[in-house]
């Protein structure tokens, strides 16, 4: 009987201590609640002349509050004191006065500040190299209409802007590319046809490029990336920056649009200087042409007929050589697998022409796993007349993989295992 009181009374003062914590918490809530109101407490007066606060209006024990206006002061940020404008004299430089592309943006003190008003003291931002120029006029920052953002010649192949800045202490040179307007649309009269992106070259390693996103359906893109070529001021002088622009259509073939071409023979900008530049594009790279002459073919390959395609269609610029009679010349065509040959296939002779017009086709016998070991080599001969005529090399072009071209030649390769059954047509210089 004794235990079942005591637990009785235990239970009884657990509940009791219970309902005090709880009593006890909700006290100290209640008061953190009452510590932050919402409101500040602004005091006024009511109807009679009682006093009120915005806390009672939260009750909704005043239906209408009029605040004095003794009791509240309005704070108004204080006027700064107009700045002497600052004229900043910095020198052009003598190439973006030029025609060259170069751009240059002259900065023009604030005609309206007060010169009268007293010089103010060095804040800590021109204390680290920067200006404070006074208020700024929106008339003098307008974007104006630029001619070369709209003056295009006809059959105009597009117009690229691009930046270079070089870094003599890190040997860094910085690409950038900004923009590209009025590209050639795939279907006339629609600006949309068009998904190009750039592939950028410091000549002459063709073997190693950068290349910029994919723009979508768009004949004036808008890339603004930016590049790193490693190169001593000392290499860079000997090289010629290319970019080539690329089209890619529905059917994933990548089309030649144009290229730009920059030489750093002349490249006396300072240390860390960022130039801006815009070239309009060539269908050629505009290099220097090969004395020897130039020839054009296709190559075509299927892989179900395991077959090569090459179609020679003409050469241009041969000189006569010493001791011949006349520019009489013909085509040599030479598969190789390996460094041995496996056929070779000529041309009719064209008698008395330095720009002669071939136009034959030739097929070969190749299989997928020899285009990776394969080459092709076109050759152009000058032949002397009559049945015991001699031949002698003008010059050749080899294309291939990588393991024998570089270049154009390898890209000619490429493009034609990347795009089966499509002819792909390319110029190439004759070398010895």
């Amino acid at each position: 009987m004794a235990s079942t009181v005591t637990i009785v009374a235990c239970s009884i003062t657990g509940v009791v201590l219970l309902l005090i914590l709880v009593y006890l918490v909700y006290r100290v809530y209640k008061k953190r609640c009452a510590n932050q109101a919402p409101y500040e407490k602004i005091y006024g007066r009511g109807a009679g002349g009682k006093e009120y606060t915005t806390v009672d209006m939260e009750r909704k024990n005043v239906p209408q509050l009029t605040v004095n206006s003794r009791n509240v002061q309005a704070f108004v940020l204080p006027s700064t004191p107009p700045k002497k404008a600052r004229h900043i004299e910095r020198p052009v430089s003598p190439r973006a006065e030029g025609t060259s592309g170069a751009l240059g943006v002259p900065i023009y003190p604030d005609s309206g500040s007060d010169t009268s008003s007293p010089p103010s003291r060095r804040s800590s931002m021109e204390a680290n190299g920067m200006f404070s120029l006074g208020t700024i006029d929106p008339d003098l920052y307008k974007a104006s209409q630029d001619d070369s953002e709209t003056n295009f010649p006809e059959d105009h192949l597009g117009r690229v802007w691009f930046a270079l800045e070089y870094q003599r202490e890190a040997e860094r040179l910085l690409v950038s590319l900004i923009k590209i307007k009025n590209l050639p649309s795939r279907t006339p009269g629609s600006a949309n046809a068009c998904d190009p992106f750039v592939k950028i070259f410091l000549l002459p390693d063709e073997r190693r490029f950068v290349q910029s996103k994919f723009k979508r359906k768009t004949t004036n893109p808008k890339f603004d990336e930016s590049f790193v070529f490693q190169v001593s001021y000392k290499a860079l002088l000997t090289r010629t920056l290319r970019l080539t622009v690329y089209d890619v259509d529905r059917h994933k073939k990548h089309r030649t649009l144009g290229n730009v071409l920059y030489q750093f023979k002349d490249f006396d900008y300072d240390d860390g200087q960022k130039i801006v530049l815009w070239k309009d594009l060539e269908e050629k790279s505009n290099m220097e042409m090969s004395d020897l002459g130039e020839v054009q073919f296709s190559l075509t390959y299927n892989n179900h007929l395991e077959r090569l395609t090459v179609v020679v269609l003409r050469a241009r610029g041969i000189k006569k050589l010493t001791g011949m009679a006349a520019v009489d010349t013909c085509a040599r065509v030479t598969l190789m697998n390996s460094n041995h040959v496996l056929k070779t296939k000529k041309t009719n002779v064209v008698t008395n022409n330095s720009d002669p017009l071939y136009n034959e086709t030739f097929n070969f016998k190749l299989s997928p796993t020899q285009l990776d070991t394969s080459s092709l080599s076109v050759a152009i001969l000058q032949v002397t007349p009559g049945d015991e005529g001699y031949e002698r090399q003008v010059g050749r072009v080899v294309v291939g993989p990588f393991m024998y071209a570089r270049g154009k030649e390898l890209e000619h390769w490429t493009e034609m295992v990347n795009n089966q059954k499509d002819m792909v047509k390319r110029w190439h210089a004759l070398t010895q």
